[in-house]
């Protein structure tokens, strides 16, 4: 630990050359797969553009609630099901999953793919729910 915390101060330069570098990929990757939006940001960018909630979590998660009128696609089978989405091809496309971890590797490939406008909603459902926004329930 020594040896680390001397390198540190004698080469203050390059480690801080590294941080800034790591921090840059970090910003360029995260901006890859769109932008972030709050919840309430979410609601009004597809109400007045009307555009589209893409919900990734599993079944299971998606019949406990929710959004409105929220289209559901399981991360894992996004790609496959990649044609649901060509309507909104030059709309918003909001990701929302779980937690708001899952909706970057998605919005990249939705990105890929040639959709524009898409974006994160910060926080997924557990944000959602902390707000208390509404929420439905699918049925059995």
């Amino acid at each position: 630990m020594a040896l680390i915390l001397e390198f540190v101060a004698q080469q203050w330069i390059l480690v801080a050359a590294l941080l800034v570098a790591i921090g840059m990929l970090v910003f360029h990757e995260a901006r890859k797969s769109g932008p972030s939006l709050s919840p309430q940001q979410a609601i009004n960018v597809v109400n007045a553009e009307h555009g589209i909630f893409v919900d990734l979590r599993d079944a299971a998660d998606f019949k406990q609630g929710h959004i409105v009128d929220a289209l559901h696609i399981p991360a894992a089978k996004l790609v496959a099901r990649m044609t649901e989405l060509d309507k909104y091809r030059d709309k918003p496309v909001v990701l929302v999953c779980k937690m708001g971890q899952h909706s970057g590797a998605a919005g990249k490939q939705l990105k890929a793919n040639g959709f524009d406008k898409v974006y994160k909603m910060t926080g997924g459902m557990l944000e959602w729910g902390n707000l208390q926004l509404p929420t439905v329930k699918k049925g059995k």
